[in-house]
This record gives C-alpha cells, sequence and structure tokens, in this order.
C-alpha cells in the first residue's frame, strides 16, 4: 500500500525540531499519551498522581504487535515520561537514576515486562547505552528510549498527532511540516494566533469541534465573551489547513462565503467569527444568513467547510430568524458547540498554560501558585483573564492572595478599567487610534487631521505613538497579516474583543476626547459602535451623552444626505446597519434629533420593498410608531403596502415579523388575511407557474426557499383559523413547489464531479475514527498542575 500522500515534504534544512520544552510536565505528559494511543495505536491505563507508588506520568498496558508497527515483545508495558524544562537538555543517567528502585518494584509485581522512556530531551549514544544497561539490570526484559529527536520526526510525520495536540504548530518550523500551497496561509493562521497556540488547550470543546467539520462540514461555536471561541476557530483552520489540504478564508458575511465558494475546489475552510453581530445582534447579518443559507449549505455538501463562531446570547437573538426548520444542521447538537463547558483539569492546564508561558516574575508566581487553583474554579471561568493574571501589563498594584485571585475574575472589567486609567500618554493615543480605526494600518500613517488632533488632546505626538503600537503587541494589541491580504498585508487590531469593550467603557467617560473619537469613525464605525440611549448595549458599545447626538445626527444624515447608497463597499450590509442604528440603538431623544435635520426619513421608509422579514425599514416604522412620531394615515400606508407584497410576490413576513406585528392591529391583519384568500388562492397555480418560468439557474434551494415559506406560513395560519378549504390549496401549491424544486436540484447535481464527492468522504472519515481521550485525572493530593509553574 503506497503511504507517500501521508507524509508531508519536508522543506527546512535539518531534522524537524519543536521547542517541547515550553509545554510544561502535564502537557508534556498529555502529548505522550497521545502519541502512544493513536501513534503506536496502544491501549494506555494512566497511572493516578495520587497513590501512584512513585509512578507519575506514566502509563501502562499489554502490548500489541497487531495494532503498531512498533515491534516489542507483546507483554505488560510501562512507559514513563520524562520532561525537562530546559531546552537542549541531554538526558543523562543522573537524570534516571531516581528510577530503578521503582522499575525494580514494578518488575516484582508483573507489571512491566518492557519499559519504555520518552522524554523531550536530547540522548548521545553513550548516555543511551548506560541506562538500557541500568534499567536491563532491573529485571526488565526490553527497554526502548525515545528522545527528542524521534518525537520531533513523529510529529512532523503525523498530521493526526498534530490535529490532535494543535500547540505543536506554534512550537516549530511550518516548513517542516506542510506544503508549499498551505505555507503561505498557515503563516498568515499563526501570525494572527501568536501567543493563542503556544497556551492552547485541547478540550473537549475543540474535539467536538473537530469532528463536526469533519463528519458535517459544519460547527457553530458558542459562548461569552473571552471563553476562547475564535482561538478554537483559528485552531481548526490550521488543522483542516495540516491535515485535509483546505484553502483558508476568514469572511466576514455569509455573502464573502458564497462569493469565494469555488465549486471545483472541493477543499475550502470558511471561518467567521461574529457571524451574527460582534456585540449585540445584527439583524442585517442574521437576514443575509437566512437568505444565504442554502447555497451556503450547497458549499458544504460540495466539500467545503464552515466554522461560524458567535456570543450566546447574540445567537439567541438570531436563532428566530434563521428558519432552523429548513436548515437540519443547524438543529443538530452535533454541530453547535457550547465552548464554555470547561472541565476543572481543562481550566487548570489553561491557566497553567498563560502563568508559564506569562511574563510574570518567578517571585509573583510562585506568590500567586497556592490560589491558582482556586482561580480555575471561579463561575464564570474565563480563559482571555487566565490570559490576563499571566501578564504583568494587567496586574500593576495586584497583590497575590485568595480574595483579590477570586475578585480578578469575577471582576475583570473593573480591574481593566484601572489599567486603562494608568497608561501613559502614548500607550493611551495609540489605543484610541486602533478603537477609531477597528484595524489600523502597519506601520501606522496618521494623514487627515482628525486623528492627528486626537494624538495631540490625548498628550502624544505621533513618533510616541507608532513606538507604543509596538510595546503593546501581545498584551493589549495584535499585529498580523490578514488571512485574505493578497500582499500580506498588516493592521493593528485589539488582541481580544473584550479589550475593545472595556476601553470603549473606559472612553466614553471623557466627552472631549469622546467628541474626537467619533468625529474620525468611518461610516461603518458610526453605525456599529455607538449606542445613543437604548439602554441595550449591555456596556459593550460607547455610550454617546445627549451632548453629542447632533454630532452623530449629522453624520448619519451625511451618509445618504445625496440621495445616493451609502458610500460603502458592502452596500446591502451597511444600509441595514443604517437602520438597524436608528431602530434599535437610539433614544426618543436622539430620533427627534435626527427627523430635525431630515424630515424625510418617514416616507422613505414607507417604500420598502420585499422580503418583509428581510427588509430594515420596518424596524425603524416600529421604533418611531412606538414613540408616537408616526401619524395615523403614515401607519395606515405601511398596511397597504404589507397587503400588497403578501398577495403580488408572495410575501408573509407579516405574519410573524415583531416590528411589522406592532404595526398592524388584530383587525388589519383578519382583513389582510381576507385579501390573501380572495386574491392570491384563486391564482395560486399562476403564481408557481410565474416563478418555475422566471428560474435562471439559481441554487434550488435558494431560489424557491422564500416562495415554500411564504406557502408553508399561510396554509398554517389558514389551518390555525379553522379554514380547512384554504389550507388545502396552499398544501397543493406547496407539493407543486416541491416537485419543481426537486427537479431543478437534480439537475444543477447531475454534473457533479463524484471523484470530488469520495475524496471529500474519505476525508471525512479520518476523524469518524476519532477516540475521546482518556477522562482527566483529578488532582486530589497528588502532585498539582501547578508544582512547576514558578520554575
Amino acid at each position: 500500500m503506497n503511504r507517500s500522500h501521508l507524509v508531508p515534504r519536508v522543506h527546512a534544512a535539518g531534522p524537524p525540531n519543536f521547542e517541547l520544552h515550553t509545554l510544561g510536565w502535564r502537557a508534556f505528559q498529555d502529548l505522550c499519551a497521545v502519541v502512544l494511543r493513536e501513534v503506536l495505536n496502544q491501549f494506555a491505563q494512566p497511572f493516578a498522581d495520587t497513590n501512584d507508588g512513585g509512578r507519575d506520568g506514566a502509563f501502562y498496558g499489554l502490548w500489541n504487535n497487531s495494532m503498531s508497527g512498533f515491534e516489542l515483545p507483546e507483554e505488560t508495558y510501562v512507559m514513563q515520561c520524562k520532561f525537562m524544562a530546559v531546552p537542549g537538555q541531554t538526558l543523562t543517567f543522573s537524570s534516571v537514576e531516581e528510577e530503578l528502585a521503582k522499575i525494580a518494584k514494578l518488575v516484582s509485581h508483573g507489571l512491566c515486562d518492557t519499559y519504555i522512556l520518552m522524554t523531550n530531551a536530547r540522548l548521545t549514544g553513550e548516555s543511551e547505552k548506560k541506562i538500557r544497561a541500568e534499567i536491563l539490570a532491573q529485571g526488565v526484559k526490553t527497554a526502548r528510549i525515545l528522545s527528542s529527536s524521534w518525537l520531533n520526526q513523529t510529529i512532523a510525520e503525523n498530521q493526526r498527532l498534530r490535529m490532535l495536540v494543535p500547540r505543536v504548530y506554534g512550537l516549530g518550523d511550518l516548513s517542516q511540516i506542510l506544503d508549499e500551497r498551505a505555507y503561505s496561509q498557515a503563516r498568515a493562521l499563526l501570525d494572527y494566533l501568536q501567543q493563542d497556540l503556544a497556551t492552547f488547550v485541547p478540550t473537549d470543546s475543540y474535539r467536538n469541534a473537530a469532528r463536526a467539520v469533519s463528519d458535517h462540514g459544519f460547527c457553530l461555536l458558542l459562548g461569552e465573551p473571552a471563553v476562547g471561541k475564535s482561538v478554537i476557530a483559528a485552531t481548526l483552520a490550521m488543522t483542516a489547513l495540516d491535515s485535509w489540504g483546505c484553502l483558508t478564508v476568514r469572511a466576514d458575511t455569509p455573502s464573502d462565503v458564497v462569493d469565494h465558494w469555488n465549486v471545483n475546489e472541493t477543499n475550502q475552510f470558511f471561518w467567521i467569527d461574529d457571524a451574527f453581530g460582534s456585540v449585540r445582534h445584527e439583524q442585517a447579518l442574521t437576514d443575509d444568513w437566512a437568505r444565504r443559507m442554502p447555497k451556503i449549505m450547497a458549499a458544504v455538501r460540495g466539500g467545503a467547510r464552515v466554522v461560524l463562531t458567535s456570543r450566546d446570547y447574540i445567537y439567541r437573538a438570531a436563532r428566530p430568524s434563521l428558519k432552523e426548520y429548513a436548515y437540519p444542521l443547524l438543529r443538530e447538537q452535533k454541530v453547535v458547540i457550547d465552548v464554555a463547558k470547561l472541565t476543572v483539569g481543562e481550566r487548570r492546564q489553561i491557566v497553567y498554560n498563560h502563568m508559564r508561558l506569562g511574563d510574570q516574575s518567578v517571585e509573583f508566581r510562585g506568590e500567586v501558585k497556592p490560589h491558582l487553583a482556586l482561580f480555575a474554579e471561579q463561575e464564570p471561568f474565563l480563559p482571555e483573564v487566565a490570559r490576563r493574571l499571566g501578564n504583568s501589563a494587567f496586574t500593576q498594584g495586584f497583590a497575590p492572595s485568595a480574595d483579590s485571585v477570586r475578585e480578578f475574575m469575577a471582576k475583570p472589567n473593573a480591574f481593566l478599567k484601572d489599567v486603562y486609567q494608568g497608561v501613559e500618554s502614548s500607550h493611551l493615543a495609540a489605543l484610541a487610534l486602533v478603537y477609531q480605526a477597528g484595524e489600523l494600518d502597519a506601520p501606522l500613517e496618521i494623514s487627515s487631521s482628525e486623528k492627528r488632533e486626537l494624538v495631540s488632546l490625548i498628550g502624544s505626538d505621533v513618533t510616541a505613538t507608532s513606538n507604543a503600537l509596538l510595546v503593546l503587541e501581545g498584551t493589549f494589541l495584535r499585529r498580523a497579516a490578514s488571512i485574505n491580504s493578497v500582499g500580506g498585508e498588516e493592521c493593528w487590531t485589539f488582541r481580544h474583543p473584550t479589550l475593545r469593550e472595556g476601553f470603549a467603557t473606559f472612553i466614553a467617560d471623557n466627552p472631549n476626547l469622546l467628541k474626537l473619537l467619533i468625529e474620525g469613525l468611518d461610516d461603518a464605525g458610526i453605525l456599529t459602535q455607538l449606542d445613543c440611549g437604548s439602554e441595550e448595549h449591555r456596556g459593550t458599545l460607547v455610550v454617546v451623552p445627549p451632548s453629542l447626538y447632533l454630532t452623530v445626527a449629522r453624520r448619519m444624515y451625511g451618509m445618504r444626505a445625496d440621495g445616493r447608497p451609502l458610500r460603502v463597499t458592502d452596500r446591502w450590509r451597511l444600509n441595514h446597519a443604517w437602520f438597524a442604528f436608528l431602530a434599535s440603538r437610539c433614544s426618543r431623544k436622539f430620533l427627534e434629533t435626527y427627523l430635525s435635520i431630515d424630515p424625510d426619513i418617514i416616507a422613505r421608509s414607507l417604500n420598502f420593498g420585499p422580503y418583509l422579514s428581510a427588509v430594515p425599514e420596518p424596524a425603524l416604522l416600529a421604533r418611531l410608531h412606538e414613540f408616537g412620531l408616526l401619524s395615523s394615515s403614515q401607519r395606515e400606508a405601511i398596511v397597504d403596502g404589507v397587503g400588497d407584497l403578501a398577495v403580488e410576490i408572495p410575501d408573509s413576513g407579516w405574519l410573524t415579523d415583531r416590528n411589522l406585528l406592532s404595526l398592524i392591529s388584530d383587525e388589519e391583519r383578519v382583513a389582510l388575511l381576507n385579501r390573501v384568500r380572495e386574491e392570491l388562492m384563486p391564482e395560486l397555480n399562476v403564481t408557481v407557474n410565474d416563478w418555475y418560468f422566471n428560474e435562471q439557474g439559481d441554487s434550488a434551494e435558494e431560489y424557491y426557499g422564500p416562495l415554500l415559506e411564504a406557502l408553508v406560513e399561510y396554509q398554517d395560519e389558514f389551518s390555525k383559523r379553522g379554514d380547512g378549504g384554504a389550507a388545502r390549496a396552499f398544501s397543493r401549491a406547496i407539493e407543486k413547489v416541491e416537485i419543481l424544486q426537486f427537479e431543478a436540484q437534480h439537475w444543477q447535481n447531475d454534473g457533479e464531479d463524484m471523484e470530488s464527492r469520495r475524496q471529500r468522504s474519505a476525508s471525512q472519515s479520518l476523524l469518524s475514527r476519532l477516540r475521546d481521550r482518556d477522562s482527566d485525572q483529578a488532582e486530589s493530593g497528588g502532585r498539582s498542575i501547578f508544582d512547576d509553574v514558578d520554575r
């Protein structure tokens, strides 16, 4: 059997080398367990840390040669892990001398015919000879020593191992494990991940997500801010690049997925962060997902893999609009992963990694070590806050104690605000520029007068601010090339969304600074980063005081004052965002301010079109009606327009859209339904035929989906009202549309490349064989994971 395709090419000079000394003793032990199970294919029982008779970091079992190409006698074996924290350290006899008595005891109990020592240390020929001889002298029949060179080569040759222990991607030269096509994208991913990959813990959430992507081609990662959704998504992108050779696209919207999907490229990985909004639900994004989902699911069936992330409270707001009944994958619990569910062992490993690899002094780590287990048990547990504890920039004036550690996790925003208040002016200017830009070009160039004035007001200058960006890299800021960037252009962003949100809260306390910041925001920033009195911002947006309402209103008006669409690239999305801002993030006072400079906004909003559940104008009209800013004649014009769309399209959005429900009375709803019965029902065959003859070769699901949705909702409504005749008429129309949709799908799929389907099936089987890692070993009196955190 030809296995050459399983081993990636090696490009870098010399043997592969991974910085395994940075793992820590527990993570190295976990790596050894994965090697034993997934590479050597052996069933392994770990010795518990408690009452282990000196067998810490060891595994035992009965060797099975039928499962491994690593020939050993089929007898009892013990594998001992030996971790060295110093890079390049050589394994000497003195390093293992204390183990000899333990080995003799194991032999006397019939537990150790074969002894395997796996270490990240170097091994000379002379040392190997002497150590083996001494181990054999204890009564062992066979002894093997697997040193760092063997372990490094094993990692370089085994994609599955890297998938299960993805931290190794950040520990070595990628050119040793990836081919040339994947190398540049992998570098961009690592630029994004930076320290995140070095501290990454492969949790159950990660493994479940990997299964979902492999088995279903789709995964939705949910969780509160700072729980690690984006890091898991980026790590999945790296493993997809390595294990499946996927081309990675980091998209911003569902439209980006559709635009970049190549039907002739079966291996594409799409990663969309904050799919339904970054800090609050953005209805425009959700509507776009609902509209594009048929094509996205077609891409998944064709071999693409899609990973979305969302804050859980945003997904809950978006879920009713996603029409999950039409997309069964969204109903499968196997593809919706709650990232916040972490075991105690996983939490402790996360805290350990951040403390060990952070920049805290040895003295600080020693003082805080007794309280780290308590820190890992706090609710909610936030990995991002654990990162801050390991970084001295976030712990100025922090006195390690049980109470302070508990409070640091429980009240991260309060600590963060104190940190921002204490930073020097050049650092504050750098953070303000990054906040204002969203993505600030690197290297820094300040051309606008607003930005120069902002820097000056804070008390800095361009040179000091530019230098501050470099100082803040890795703590508050991230510098990375865009994954989709053609030229590899770099930009500055906040290292984590919660750092950005904390800065928004901090800066809102300074009105003069806030005015300059607002004036420097681009159109997208105005629409997505400000709140003008909604009282529903959850502390994540910049709250604009009434004194600045006119400033924001003029910017809003200026986006459309010339009568043209918004001057932005993604016009459809930002048009929705424009209406959504007025409809959901404004008080009555702000809307009155805006109406004073744009009195024609109501008349323009009355000219809404289909489809009612997706168009943005009704939300604004409902808000104006709520505040008594809509006249009775204007509200009646809305009802008339809805009636025309209900019959002519047909559009059933008025039955379920919450905004329209508030604008239409119960009597008017009955009248509209009667109009549907009298005008649409007799013409159902004509309507269906019109849809058929207007088909332009689009995705069958996407094209016929809105029509089916309307017919089903009308059928359900008539059934609830006891009108069986009308319900049956719509049921017959539904059957006809389903037949047309099926035939269209058949023709679209007829020319599909079967070889690509077979390749996809083969790649999916890789992860379907994934077995759960041994459950966490509770630390109740044995060696603490934090034992060497201060060494």
